[in-house]
C-alpha cells in the first residue's frame, strides 16, 4: 500500500506544479517549486492523517479521526498564504497567488485521501480559470496603481488641466504634490500616485498626459 501512497504524493505535487506553472509565466511570487512542494506535503500529511495509525500499538479496531492533522494543514498553509500579500503603491498583492496556494494544499489532501479524479479534475480546472481569467477580459482585471512624474511648463491653470484630463479617462488621482522643477525655473514638477482600469497599460497611460502641449517630460517610477 505505501507504493500507492508514494504515487499519490507523486501526483499531487505534478498537479500542484501545474498550477504553479502558470503563476511563473506570470513572474508571481510562488511558482512551480514552491506549488509542487504544498501540493506534496499537504497530500503526505493528508494519508498519515488517514492512515498512519491505524495498524499501531494494536489499535487496529480503535476509530481514528482522519481530520485532525488535515486541519492542520489547513491552517497552515494559510500562514503560508499571508506570507505572498503585500501593499505595493497602495495597492494589494498577491491575493490570487495565495489563494492558489490554499486551493493547491487542498487537491493535495484530496489525491493524498484517493480522490484522485477531484484532485486532478481541480487542478486543471484552477490552471485553464487562471488563462482564461487574466488579461483576456478587461472587466476583470484590477485596477493598477503606478506613480508619475511629470514636469509641465509654468502655466496658469496647467496643475488644473492635468488632473482635468486624467479624471476623464477615469484615472484617480491618490496623492498629489507640486514644486519647481531644478531643470528649468519655468517648469513645474509634479509627483502623483494614480489608480487607473485595469483594461489600461502603461503604453497606454503615457499618450493621455502627453496630450497636453505644456508637458515637457512624463516619467514612471
Amino acid at each position: 500500500m505505501q507504493y500507492e501512497y508514494l504515487l499519490r504524493v507523486i501526483l499531487a505535487g505534478i498537479c500542484g506544479a501545474l498550477v504553479g506553472y502558470e503563476r511563473k509565466n506570470r513572474m508571481k511570487e510562488a511558482g512551480i517549486r514552491t506549488h509542487f512542494v504544498v501540493a506534496l506535503g499537504a497530500s503526505l500529511m493528508m494519508i498519515i492523517s488517514k492512515y498512519g495509525f491505524q495498524d499501531q500499538n494494536g489499535w487496529e479496531n480503535v476509530a481514528f479521526d482522519p481530520s485532525r492533522i488535515a486541519a492542520q494543514v489547513v491552517s497552515g498553509v494559510g500562514f503560508l498564504g499571508a506570507g505572498m500579500i503585500f501593499m505595493q503603491r497602495l495597492t494589494i498583492k498577491g491575493l490570487t497567488t495565495a489563494a492558489g496556494i490554499w486551493a493547491t494544499a487542498g487537491v493535495g489532501m484530496a489525491i493524498g485521501a484517493g480522490l484522485y479524479v477531484l484532485g486532478a479534475g481541480v487542478a486543471i480546472i484552477i490552471f485553464v480559470a487562471q488563462k482564461l481569467l487574466h488579461g483576456r477580459f478587461n472587466w476583470l482585471s484590477s485596477p493598477k496603481t503606478e506613480q508619475l512624474v511629470i514636469r509641465i511648463t509654468n502655466e496658469p491653470g496647467a496643475t488644473s488641466q492635468i488632473q482635468q484630463l486624467l479624471e476623464e479617462k477615469h484615472i484617480s488621482i491618490l496623492s498629489f504634490q507640486a514644486e519647481s522643477s531644478g531643470i528649468s525655473s519655468e517648469d513645474i514638477t509634479l509627483e502623483m500616485i494614480v489608480r487607473f482600469p485595469g483594461s489600461y497599460g502603461v503604453e497606454q497611460l503615457l499618450p493621455i498626459v502627453q496630450e497636453a502641449s505644456f508637458v515637457r517630460a512624463v516619467e514612471l517610477k
